[in-house]
């Protein structure tokens, strides 16, 4: 189909992308979701590939291109039927690493950023806590300056790739005085002394590893902070806008996948002498998903087009994920429903994506938390504004 968002290069990375999949990813996904662990050797794969590189620039060890190609990254990423192990792949190279690129000095991205491109070391985000989920203002994890380092305290849940991680990007109060003006961002050093990681049980990503951190006077070298110190709260909203925008992506690819199986599935089901896809009653309804879905992805193509350009889309990017997940929740209940008793049955695809699916509303900032945000925007002409290294 032609798009006003790919080009040709575009979508020759698209096949190369998908037969890289095929090939290297599907064939071990159905172990990696029970045992809950995902080998190693594909991280150097994809750092080989480049797909890590594809945001940062060629300076640092990446590709440089622009925002699309990650966009196209996502969705094939999506379409392989393990929301865990996209969101490992995505949290590393989207989450961590969006930080390293954007405020890590040279020393930092040397140390952090070109082992995280060619797949050496994994990453992850750190920012949840047990008692502030989506508030990150709430936060009690602090950051004291003693000689010449910082020493951490606290704990962080609901990390991904927080158990098998290399390092992690972590938020802490260095002023805790000041509130959210506050924080500030450092690199630290998964193995260092007084870092535990408990691995929670999740109902679904059942492939990725979601971890509960505690921080006991773990020593962080000064220069491991990462901008400026106090500004970790700007960086923090700033960047939430490519995670929700990511998540909505994830969200219609995820949606749009699940459809089209869907829909083969009706193709080949007979009841009553023809073929379900025949019914009205069926057939209406998946107008109604497709259409919902359409609408979501070319919004979120928009919305991807804007923040390519160096526009500032906090709201675009929370109504992309509120939006986008909520009808991704749809999909997988009534595509579910369509394959009747096979939707239940756990040799089919349906079951992990329903369970997977529902994760998205919750994620990144609830869509009760979203909603607040966007209200604030809109009702309050609350205006947020970049932040400046």
């Amino acid at each position: 189909m032609q798009s006003m968002y790919f080009t040709e290069e575009h979508q020759l990375f698209r096949n190369s992308l998908k037969d890289f999949l095929q090939k290297e990813v599907v064939p071990h996904i159905d172990k990696w979701e029970e045992t809950g662990t995902i080998e190693r050797f594909i991280w150097k794969k994809f750092g080989d590939m480049g797909y890590f590189g594809l945001a940062t620039p060629e300076e640092d060890g990446g590709l440089g291109l622009d925002l699309f190609y990650t966009i196209i990254f996502l969705e094939e990423l999506q379409k392989i039927n393990s929301g865990g192990f996209a969101a490992a792949m995505w949290a590393h190279a989207y989450l961590a690493m969006t930080h390293l690129n954007k405020e890590a000095d040279s020393f930092l991205k040397e140390k952090y950023l070109r082992p995280s491109v060619n797949g050496d070391k994994i990453g992850c985000l750190c920012i949840s806590e047990p008692f502030g989920g989506s508030d990150v203002a709430a936060m009690r994890t602090t950051a004291v300056k003693q000689g010449g380092h910082y020493v951490l305290n606290g704990s962080k849940t609901f990390i991904t790739n927080g158990v098998y991680a290399d390092y992690m990007i972590v938020a802490a109060k260095t002023s805790p005085e000041l509130g959210n003006k506050g924080i500030s961002i450092f690199a630290v050093d998964r193995n260092s002394e007084g870092v535990t990681a408990n691995k929670l049980n999740k109902l679904g990503w059942r492939a990725s590893d979601t971890a509960e951190l505690a921080f006991d006077n773990v020593k962080i070298p000064l220069e491991n902070l990462m901008g400026d110190e106090n500004m970790g709260f700007s960086y923090i909203m700033e960047h939430f806008s490519l995670e929700r925008l990511v998540m909505g992506v994830n969200a219609h690819a995820r949606s749009e996948h699940v459809l089209d199986y869907a829909l083969n599935y009706m193709s080949e089901r007979e009841a009553f002498g023809k073929s379900i896809n025949k019914f009205q009653a069926l057939r209406h309804r998946v107008v109604d998903l497709h259409a919902d879905i359409d609408m979501c992805k070319e919004y979120n193509y928009s919305v991807a087009y804007r923040l390519d350009k160096g526009q500032y889309v906090v709201k675009e990017a929370t109504i992309s994920k509120l939006k986008s997940t909520k009808v991704a929740d749809e999909v997988a209940y009534e595509c579910l429903q369509f394959l009747g008793g096979y939707g239940y049955i756990e040799d089919y695809p349906m079951a992990r994506n329903f369970r997977d699916s529902r994760l998205g509303p919750i994620g990144g900032g609830t869509s009760e938390i979203l909603r607040e945000i966007i209200s604030k925007i809109i009702i309050d002409k609350k205006e947020y504004r970049p932040a400046t290294v």
